[in-house]
């Protein structure tokens, strides 16, 4: 005898449902009458199956829903994939946004789509000849203080006086170096532009404040903070060296070298150094002998920053000198420039009369722009013989601070 067996068959159906078939006793018509279940509830006649057509399973009571198997998956994994998509929805976000501030972005070394113009040191120099420097020239020490014995020997052995004729040259240039640097004078930046352009060879104006500055040698973000004991007058050397066609092979030679693995150095710093002891030996009055065979302050002091520029380049470059040498260096350097102003002089003529002539002069290494026509020395002094002189007015020297009489013989980087 056969008994009724109660077989429940379960098959998985589409999206994960269950499908719970039993058999019923009767067969109608012939055809067997499953009627399926989903999850406990009966889903109609005819055994169609709607949970992937049209359907709805609104239908089914919440307590089923909660049962069902795909969405208690999404329940507890279903923000993996969501997740995902919000990650990538941010990624895309940012993206755009970041594309969309490119817009806004400038260029680093770009402040206006018109560069400013070069300055010539004698543009500049006129500048400061033509400005009133009355309150400055009251508080310059154009010479050494002397009293006693030490006033006695140098009066009887020291160097002569500087003529009468030259004492206004004079007090300009260190009335010129308690100049400092004046963010709202066009001369001042344009002397700041011209530097940072014939140095990196660009043609690009650069801004006022920035770390570009320490790629042309100043120790940081304002060359202004550098120019202690020379001020403006710093400046105006470095203008100088880089804009007078006879010496800007020298100075790309002496940048290249700032710029070495090992012997590397700050370049405008070096060059601030140069010309404080430029000016100091102008105040001791070592340089008074030669200015007064010439007739010329400014010219001279010109022509002796750069001889002691080309003798600290010569020495640090022959000798394999680093930046740990720099104040044993500067120390020579001023104690020899001090006791030899002439053979300084002398040796920056030879020096150039090399170059013009095709040679390289020794201490240096060739340099494909250094051949560029310029006047000779002897044409300069011919034209310095025109009224003060054009080399006695190419030179203008703002912000240089006077040094204090402690800091006499005093070499290091400043």
């Amino acid at each position: 005898m056969e008994e009724n067996i109660d077989v429940t068959s379960h098959t998985e159906g589409l999206n994960g449902l269950s499908h719970e078939r039993k058999p019923v006793e009767e067969i109608t018509n012939g055809h067997s009458a499953y009627k399926p279940v989903v999850n406990g509830v009966v889903i109609g006649h005819g055994g169609k199956d709607h949970t992937n057509g049209s359907a709805p399973l609104r239908s089914l009571p919440i307590s089923a829903l909660k049962q069902n198997g795909l969405l208690q998956t999404l329940a507890a994994g279903g923000d993996e994939p969501n997740s995902t998509e919000e990650r990538e929805d941010g990624e895309l976000e940012k993206a755009r946004q970041e594309w969309e501030a490119l817009d806004n972005i400038q260029p680093a070394l770009t402040e206006d789509s018109t560069p400013t113009p070069l300055i010539s040191f004698n543009e500049a120099l006129q500048y400061f000849q033509t400005t009133d420097l009355g309150d400055l020239l009251k508080n310059i020490q154009p010479t050494i203080r002397r009293t006693g014995l030490a006033a006695i020997a140098h009066f009887l052995f020291g160097p002569p006086r500087l003529h009468r004729e030259l004492l206004e040259e004079r007090d300009l240039v260190f009335a010129i170096a308690q100049c400092p640097v004046d963010n709202s004078q066009t001369v001042h930046m344009r002397v700041l532009q011209t530097i940072y352009k014939r140095l990196v060879g660009t043609r690009l104006d650069c801004p006022r404040y920035g770390s570009h500055w320490e790629n042309v040698g100043f120790q940081g973000m304002d060359p202004a903070t550098d120019l202690r004991g020379t001020g403006f007058l710093g400046l105006m050397h470095t203008l100088y060296l880089v804009m007078d066609p006879e010496t800007l092979p020298l100075a790309r030679e002496i940048y290249k070298l700032s710029q070495h693995p090992t012997q590397n150095f700050p370049f405008c710093v070096m060059s601030i150094n140069m010309t404080r002891i430029a000016l100091q030996i102008l105040r001791e009055e070592a340089l008074s002998k030669e200015c007064n065979r010439r007739q010329q302050v400014v010219g001279v002091l010109n022509e002796f920053y750069v001889a002691t520029f080309l003798h600290v380049y010569q020495l640090w470059k022959t000798q394999q000198k680093t930046i740990a040498d720099s104040g044993y260096v500067l120390k020579e350097v001023e104690l020899f420039a001090k006791k030899n102003p002439k053979q300084m002089l002398r040796r920056l003529e030879v020096f150039l009369k090399e170059r013009q002539a095709g040679g390289v002069p020794r201490g240096t290494s060739p340099d494909p722009q250094a051949h560029q026509p310029s006047p000779s020395l002897g044409e300069r002094g011919t034209k310095a013989g025109t009224g003060q002189g054009s080399r006695g007015k190419e030179m203008h020297f703002t912000g240089v601070c006077d040094l204090p009489p402690d800091m006499e013989g005093e070499a290091r980087l400043i």
